[in-house]
C-alpha cells in the first residue's frame, strides 16, 4: 500500500491550523510499516448468506441481516474484487417507523455499476424513517464494522453519498474527524448531494407551501382547520399523496398535458414555478416533500417549534409581486429550533480525506446551487483543499449514467493511494476513456461553476 502523499495546493499557499489538523488527522497512521492490517471486530451478528439481488454481476456473493439497531442491510462482494469497500448511504429520507428491507435491493439494482466495477457494497436500510441524519450515519458506520468484521477486509474505504444521503455521509465522515486517529474512510464521494443543510435546503419548500397557498387556496381548504404551513400537516391529517395530487391538478393541471390546461391553471403553474424558482414538472414532488417531510420535522425533530421561516423574504417573479408578498403568510423561524435541526443536519466541513462531489447542472430535486454552499462550508472549515466538485449537463436526480459512478471512485481511489487530485477536465476525459467498457452517458462540464444558493432560493 502507498503511503498518501501530501494534498496538492497552491505554490506559496499557506495552510490554516484547521487545515493542518485535518492533514494530520488524513495522514495519521497511514506510513507503510510492513505489518498486515488488524482485522476490526464487532459484537454485531454476522450477516446471513443470500442470493444477490437483480441487477449486479454474475458470481458476486451477498449477504443479509438486521443490526443491532434494527436496520436491514445487504453486503455484496463481486467475483473479482478490486480489495476497495464502498459504503453506501441511500437517498430519501423515508417516513415510518419500520424501515423496508426491499430499499437494499432497489439501491443494490440502481447501483449495482458500483458491483460490476470490481467493488465490494455495504448499505443499511436506516433504522427508522425521517429527517434524522445522525442517526442513519451511525447505521452506515454500523454496516461497514459488519462488513470488515465478517466478510473480508478491505485495502480501501470509499464513503458514497446519494441525495438527502449525501447530507448523511459528509456528517458520518465529519463524526469520523471528530473521533481522531486514522480515518475509517480513506475518501468520500457525494452525488446528487442535498449539501447545504437542513437549515437552508428545505427553505424554498416552505416558500412553495406559502405560494401555493396564496395562488390556490386548498392546501389545507377553506373549510379545512388552518394550520401554521411550516408544520407540514397536523398529526391528525389524514390527507392522503392522492389526494393532494388530486388538489393540485385542480389548481394548477399537473397531471394533464400543458394542452389540455386551462389558462389559469397554466398561469398559476408557470408564476409558482417563476416565483419559487423550480421547475414545473417538480411541483407535486417538493409539494409532498413539504407536507409530508415538514410533518416529520415538526413532530420529531424541532419539538413543534418552527424550522423554517419567511418573514423578511420577497418573492418576485409574479405578475404582481406586491400583491403576492402582501397575501403570503409569514413564520419567524424558532432560534432554538434551528439550532437542533442544524446540529443534526447541517455539515461544517471539518473532513480529515478526500472529497469528490458530483452533480447534474439541471437537477431538479437537489439544486446544483447546493454545492455552491457546500464548498462554502468547507472553506469556513480550512478543508477546502480536500474538495473537487465535478458537473454534468444533465436534468435527473436519482442516477447520472454507468460510466459515471466507476470514474468517480477510480478518481477518488488515485488521490487517495497516489496523492493525485482530480481535476474537472480529468475526470470528463477518463468517463470518455470508460465509455468502451461502461457504455454511453459522459456529459461533464469541466469549466462549470454552481451560482450561490441565494441565487436559486429567496433569501431569508
Amino acid at each position: 500500500m502507498k503511503t498518501p502523499r501530501e494534498y496538492t495546493r497552491p505554490a506559496g499557499a499557506t495552510r490554516s491550523p484547521m487545515a493542518a489538523l485535518v492533514l494530520a488527522l488524513a495522514l495519521g497512521g497511514c506510513a507503510n510499516t510492513g505489518t498486515a492490517p488488524v482485522r476490526e471486530t464487532t459484537t454485531e451478528a454476522a450477516p446471513a448468506a443470500a442470493p444477490c439481488p437483480k441487477g449486479g454481476p454474475d458470481g458476486a456473493r451477498c449477504w443479509r441481516g438486521v443490526d443491532s439497531a434494527g436496520a436491514p442491510y445487504i453486503l455484496a462482494l463481486p467475483a473479482e474484487w478490486n480489495r476497495v469497500l464502498v459504503v453506501h448511504a441511500h437517498g430519501g429520507p423515508a417516513l415510518g417507523a419500520n424501515p423496508d428491507p426491499k430499499r437494499a435491493d432497489a439501491d443494490y439494482d440502481r447501483w449495482s455499476i458500483t458491483v460490476k466495477a470490481g467493488y465490494a457494497w455495504a448499505a443499511s436500510v436506516f433504522r427508522q424513517g425521517g429527517v434524522e441524519v445522525r442517526a442513519a450515519a451511525e447505521d452506515t458506520e454500523r454496516v461497514r464494522r459488519i462488513f470488515v468484521a465478517h466478510v473480508a477486509q478491505p485495502r480501501r474505504t470509499l464513503l458514497h453519498g446519494q441525495s438527502w444521503g449525501a447530507g448523511v455521509a459528509a456528517k458520518l465522515a465529519e463524526m469520523d474527524t471528530a473521533r481522531g486517529g486514522k480515518p475509517r474512510y480513506d475518501g468520500v464521494l457525494l452525488t446528487s448531494g442535498v449539501l447545504g443543510g437542513g437549515t437552508r435546503s428545505y427553505d424554498f419548500r416552505l416558500d412553495l407551501r406559502v405560494v401555493y397557498q396564496a395562488l390556490c387556496g386548498n392546501h389545507p381548504k377553506p373549510d379545512e382547520p388552518a394550520y401554521p404551513l411550516w408544520m407540514g400537516l397536523p398529526a391528525a391529517s389524514t390527507l392522503s399523496r392522492a389526494e393532494l395530487a388530486a388538489r393540485v391538478d385542480d389548481c394548477l393541471g399537473t397531471a394533464h398535458p400543458a394542452a389540455q390546461r386551462s389558462p389559469a391553471q397554466s398561469e398559476r403553474l408557470k408564476t409558482l414555478a417563476r416565483v419559487v424558482r423550480i421547475p414545473e414538472g417538480s411541483v407535486v414532488a417538493h409539494l409532498n416533500w413539504a407536507t409530508w417531510h415538514f410533518q416529520d420535522i415538526a413532530l420529531h425533530r424541532s419539538g413543534g417549534k418552527p424550522v423554517f421561516g419567511n418573514e423578511r423574504a420577497r418573492y418576485v417573479g409574479s405578475a404582481d409581486d406586491a400583491a403576492l408578498n402582501a397575501q403570503v403568510l409569514r413564520y419567524r423561524a424558532d432560534p432554538e429550533a434551528v439550532r437542533r435541526f442544524g446540529a443534526d443536519t447541517d455539515p461544517d466541513g471539518k473532513i480529515a480525506v478526500p472529497v469528490l462531489t458530483a452533480h447534474a447542472i439541471d437537477d431538479p430535486t437537489a439544486f446544483v446551487e447546493l454545492e455552491s454552499a457546500f464548498r462554502t462550508t468547507m472553506q469556513r472549515a480550512g478543508t477546502a483543499d480536500h474538495l473537487v466538485q465535478a458537473f454534468t449537463h444533465d436534468k435527473v436526480h436519482s442516477y447520472l449514467s454507468d460510466p459515471v459512478y466507476p470514474t468517480l471512485f477510480e478518481a477518488l481511489v488515485r488521490w487517495v493511494d497516489d496523492g493525485v487530485k482530480p481535476t474537472p477536465a480529468g475526470i470528463a476525459a477518463r468517463c470518455e476513456a470508460l465509455v468502451a467498457q461502461y457504455g454511453p452517458g459522459c456529459r461533464f462540464d469541466p469549466g462549470y461553476q454552481p451560482p450561490p444558493l441565494d441565487a436559486r432560493i429567496t433569501p431569508r
